[in-house]
């Protein structure tokens, strides 16, 4: 078992401990580092930071939104941080959702599936490098269609200029739904997934798949030191709440749909009415424990340590734990590592 230190995006204000963060993460044997994005930092800048003052951990987006950038775009950041870093790049890559795709960049989330597998395709064959680089895909074509609006009917097939440090840097794919997480089984190197149960890991089918060498699963998991697991559970049950009733629409949010898949349906759709109507602390509240409990770490030292037994035994190979808590990190250390 694997230890990542989730770093996330900044908040309210810029945050300045990163280096320290992950020199920290590094000496303790975690074996990667990782940055998300929402709408407020990027998750490539700051990763550029830390592989400047750091020497073997892995630099990882977790994720990088698909919408705020090309698959060129994409492939170029990849290479550019797998070449400073001396091939210690992981792309982590996702969808999001309507709301900040469509919201926020200003771009369509039509077609999510079809738009994942061109952009996948098409960074492939910007970083094999064995020549000019055309798309027929409806979503990304390259060149730009000559008969297209606004287009000047000038694009020509490019290769890129530099030769990257390694040509297959690993994807990973953020997926919560069927197909989406079937392609990451079919087209990358690692999932990521929103929820895991290390308790009832059929829930996700994973014997349909034929998992590659080396495939990562790499899951984000709250870990809680305490001796009252109820209150100790509150911070998970907020985090819940907020992703099934803020972060989507209410006719169509994926993680309000994947915790009815994971057998809380009723239980989703309220949480997302109360948040929705402004009843945050009810929605929270309203939270099993047992969900809650089932995909986090929470409880006395003695309780983790038991629980991480499940987690081991489970197809996940790194989780990814908080790294703004520097005794969390050395308590799992102590335990996983």
């Amino acid at each position: 078992m694997k230890l990542g230190a989730q770093y996330g995006y900044w908040t309210k204000k810029p945050q300045l401990d990163i280096v320290s963060t992950a020199i920290q993460a590094e000496n303790l044997g975690y074996d990667s580092l990782w940055t998300g994005e929402s709408y407020s930092s990027d998750a490539f800048t700051p990763l550029a930071w830390v592989g400047a003052h750091t020497n073997k951990i892995k630099l990882a987006t977790g994720i990088a939104q698909l919408g705020a950038r090309t698959p060129a775009a994409l492939a170029m950041q990849a290479i550019t941080l797998d070449g400073l870093s001396g091939g210690r790049f992981n792309l982590g890559i996702g969808v999001s959702g309507p709301q900040v795709i469509e919201g926020w960049y200003g771009q369509p989330f039509g077609n999510p599936l079809a738009r994942t597998r061109e952009t996948i395709s098409i960074i492939r064959d910007i970083c094999r490098r064995e020549g000019p680089v055309t798309a027929d895909g409806p979503n990304f074509p390259l060149p730009y269609p000559s008969e297209s609006p606004n287009s000047w009917g000038m694009g020509k097939p490019l290769k890129l200029i530099t030769e990257p440090v390694r040509q297959e840097i690993p994807i990973l794919l953020g997926a919560e739904g069927p197909k989406n997480i079937a392609l990451a089984f079919e087209q990358c190197q690692g999932w990521i997934p929103l929820y895991f149960s290390p308790e009832r890991p059929d829930l996700f089918d994973l014997s349909a798949f034929t998992i590659p060498e080396h495939f990562e699963i790499a899951v984000n998991v709250m870990v809680n030191i305490c001796d009252n697991i109820t209150e100790g559970l509150l911070p998970q049950k907020a985090i819940i709440a907020f992703y099934i009733g803020g972060m989507g629409a209410q006719e169509r949010n994926f993680h309000t749909e994947l915790m009815g898949r994971m057998g809380y349906e009723s239980e989703a759709k309220e949480i997302q009415e109360l948040f929705l109507d402004g009843k945050r602390t009810e929605a929270i509240l309203t939270v099993p424990d047992t969900f809650a409990d089932e995909i986090s770490l929470v409880g006395p030292k003695e309780r983790i340590a038991e629980k991480l037994l499940l987690w081991e035994e489970s197809p996940v190979t790194t989780l990814i734990i908080s790294a703004n808590d520097l005794n969390v990190l050395r308590t799992m250390a102590e335990l996983a590592l």
